[in-house]
């Protein structure tokens, strides 16, 4: 009896900390909000902070929220678009104080993406806690990837608390290859890879993605009564660009066009819901024209100019969920309907077509950017990209936290 008892505290612990027992009609506890389990691993501890505008406990900062229950908060860490979120795409973020707590912060999206050592100074362990989008070019994976490898190379602790993945309900895209990998693309997984930001990290660890095969010592907070595939809607915009549920949706399928000639409506305050070009006039009558704007985009494609092409912002998005895969039609059309092919991909008529354009990254490879200029139908791409989808999908179940 007393053996079984033993087995049944065990059993409870485990569902309280990774979150196994769950109900369809609970509701969903983010790992931030489980204050309760990760609060002691951080008592008489030096705390580093790797967070941004999405770090939030019932609607209160994180980092006040720590503060005020008595953390030694050391420094905090920020991604592109800084702890605000309120830096556009690209742009350089500088390091800084957080204006309310007086606590440092580092950027990881300025003069470097990886914690130097001096930046760890007094930091026994680190807790990172960022909304994720699901995506392999939102580059908040690749800022944990360098925060877990500088935790690793200086035995620091991490702790990451778990968030949904709003694109959760499928895998799909091409698998990245090392030829094309980059800061918006690290690692071997698709486009769109189906895990929370707590799995992935497990997935770094697991699979010696870190420097060396280096291993970080990692405890996920995970989520109560989540589940791959729910539908969940982000409270807060996770960066200036994904401003709604729609353009988040899209996102996956859209961003690859910032590689193009295309336009991914960037410049206007409906991104990732149009898609359009100058060079498509006589072609769509429906138009729009990209502006900076600050804190969005500065600089968009085609700024003051006209761009003709498809307006997203209509499309029946529980149709379009429902195909649980990238629309591959939207690029597909614009490439034959581009009336100069030779510019469609940015940069290919400089540097010829056996370079890494920047299309290129997005993809994860450079199959596709070829099998769209040799005519290649959506389902010959499709079946191109199986044979490592299904290894993926094979890697994934290692790592998976919840059904």
């Amino acid at each position: 009896m007393r053996v079984l008892r033993v087995s049944l505290v065990l059993t409870l612990m485990v569902c309280c900390v990774c979150g196994v027992a769950r109900h369809a009609d609970m509701p969903l506890v983010p790992g931030a909000n489980r204050m309760d389990v990760y609060l002691p691993l951080l008592e008489g501890k030096g705390v580093g902070l790797a967070i941004n505008q999405s770090s939030l406990v019932d609607g209160t900062r994180l980092i006040d929220t720590l503060l005020s229950s008595g953390v030694h908060v050391v420094r905090a860490f920020g991604p592109e678009h800084g702890v605000s979120g309120q830096t556009s795409a690209n742009r350089f973020v500088a390091h800084g104080t957080d204006e309310r707590t007086g606590v440092p912060v580092t950027s990881l999206f300025g003069a470097y993406y990886k914690p130097t050592k001096q930046d760890l100074e007094g930091i026994d362990v680190m807790v990172f806690d960022m909304q994720d989008v699901g995506v392999r070019f939102y580059t908040y994976i690749s800022t944990l990837h360098y925060v877990m490898e500088a935790c690793a190379e200086n035995h620091i602790a991490i702790i990451v608390l778990d968030r949904p993945n709003p694109n959760d309900g499928y895998i799909d895209g091409p698998v990245l290859e090392p030829a094309c990998q980059s800061f918006i693309g690290m690692h071997p997984i698709p486009v769109v890879h189906g895990m929370t930001m707590g799995e992935y990290a497990r997935m770094i660890n697991g699979q010696g993605w870190l420097h060396g095969g280096l291993q970080c010592p990692l405890t996920v907070i995970s989520m109560l009564n989540y589940r791959h595939g729910m539908d969940y809607e982000l409270p807060v915009p996770p960066s200036p660009n994904l401003n709604t549920q729609r353009s988040i949706y899209l996102y996956p399928s859209l961003c690859w066009f910032g590689g193009t000639a295309i336009s991914d409506g960037r410049g206007t305050y409906t991104p990732f819901q149009l898609l359009g070009s100058p060079a498509l006039r006589g072609k769509y009558a429906f138009s729009f024209v990209p502006q900076a704007i600050h804190g969005m985009s500065e600089h968009p494609m085609h700024a003051g100019d006209t761009c003709y092409g498809l307006d997203l912002r209509g499309l029946d998005l529980e149709a379009f969920r429902a195909t649980k895969r990238l629309n591959l039609r939207w690029l597909l059309e614009l490439y034959e309907a581009y009336p100069d092919k030779a510019n469609f991909f940015n940069r290919e008529a400089e540097l010829g077509e056996d370079a890494v354009l920047h299309f290129d990254q997005q993809a994860g490879t450079q199959s596709l950017r070829k099998q769209l200029k040799a005519g290649y139908t959506e389902a010959q791409i499709r079946e191109s990209w199986e044979p490592a989808l299904n290894r993926y999908r094979g890697m994934r179940k290692k790592y998976l936290l919840y059904e």
